[in-house]
């Protein structure tokens, strides 16, 4: 059964930095995509980026030119750097991993890293 692990997480001031990593433990095959979610407390799960296989890569307005996502294929695993951090990046941040099982696409997740910016 195929599980996402994720690392990275933490306490960190304004304007600090912080790499979350994902790793898929297990065989899996034919992913199309792997990319992070967060959620703050009271709020929805929002998208935050994206690595669609293929090298595509999409990111939200609220993160772009601070945040890079990153793809090592070979290992399975997700990079998202995080850079210039501000108090409203404060969430639980999810992998999500989407890849064939059969004729469908099946969607996974991480069980979620903590990222707390505060000064």
């Amino acid at each position: 059964q195929v599980q996402l692990v994720e690392s990275g997480g933490g306490l960190v001031q304004p304007g600090g930095s912080l790499r979350l990593s994902c790793a898929a433990s297990g065989s899996i095959f034919g992913i199309n995509s792997m990319g992070w979610y967060r959620q703050a407390p009271g709020k929805q799960r929002e998208f935050v980026a994206v690595s669609i296989s293929g090298g595509t890569t999409n990111y939200a307005d609220s993160v772009k030119g601070r945040f890079t996502i990153s793809r090592d294929n070979a290992k399975n695993t997700v990079y998202l750097q995080m850079n210039s951090l501000k108090p409203e990046d404060t969430a639980i941040y999810y992998c999500n991993v989407v890849h064939r099982q059969g004729s469908a696409m099946s969607a996974l997740w991480g069980q979620g890293t903590q990222v707390t910016v505060s000064s």
